[in-house]
């Protein structure tokens, strides 16, 4: 039978405490959520910032955001590039008229009036009041934000975990035993700490996710070449000879 080994995109977070850098969250947050129209499976989907520092975290993110310029992707200048299709497209902007009714747009990036013909959306913040108010994963360039009390931290947490999925959760925190605990509750394949959340470099960072987020070792890590391997041994005498099998297997097939 063949083998299986699956990865998937998620709900990924990103968690921001009151001893955090905001000018290194913000840089982060555009990075992680924004750039490549945030069509990458890592891409931050729910920032989570502490009640303490969450107004002026928005309004570094409402600077940043205005200042992003959207272009065609082979641009020096550009920051955004277009959506793939016509159908992702219409589905973002189904989400968007439907957060309308229960979010608060906080930010929205200035659509040109000079863009090639192409599916252009506008990177948009909202303000949501919890993460069970989402569903599946939003692929593209809109970023939920959520406000949280510190006493509230494990709870928040246990919502993540709650949604599923599995593949990356950015922590932002200058605390490390804060760091310790949110990266041993959290039901991830892959914690970012104090950095961006996309990126990861096949064969130097093993990258895989968990639950609905994928299924097996991480692409680039030790195990994930002998998945694929079927071990097969032969018999003489009464020694079973095993030796190198697998990667026989492998190389055979």
């Amino acid at each position: 039978l063949a083998t299986l080994i699956a990865e998937t995109g998620g709900q990924n977070a990103m968690i921001v405490d009151s001893s955090a850098l905001p000018e290194q969250v913000i840089k982060d947050v555009i990075s992680s959520a924004f750039l490549s129209a945030g069509q990458r499976c890592s891409a931050l989907r729910v920032l989570c910032v502490q009640e303490d520092i969450a107004d002026g975290v928005i309004e570094m993110l409402k600077g940043a955001m205005a200042e992003l310029r959207l272009g065609r992707p082979e641009c020096l200048s550009s920051d955004v590039g277009p959506i793939i299709d016509a159908d992702q497209l219409q589905m973002l902007e189904r989400h968007c008229e439907t957060l309308g009714q229960s979010a608060r747009l906080i930010a929205e990036t200035p659509l040109p009036g000079d863009l090639p013909p192409g599916h252009w959306f506008a990177p948009k913040a909202f303000l949501i009041d919890s993460i069970d108010q989402l569903g599946g994963e939003v692929f593209g360039p809109v970023l939920h934000v959520v406000r949280f009390q510190a006493k509230l931290l494990h709870d928040l947490i246990d919502q993540i975990n709650g949604t599923g999925y599995g593949l990356t959760l950015g922590i932002h925190s200058r605390i490390d035993r804060v760091q310790a605990n949110i990266a041993s509750r959290a039901k991830v394949g892959n914690c970012y700490v104090n950095r961006n959340m996309t990126g990861a470099v096949v064969g130097v960072q093993p990258f895989g996710g968990e639950g609905l987020s994928g299924t097996g070792p991480k692409a680039g890590g030790p195990n994930y070449l002998y998945r694929f391997c079927n071990e097969r041994v032969r018999t003489t005498n009464t020694a079973a000879v095993g030796g190198n099998a697998s990667l026989l297997a492998l190389s055979d097939e």
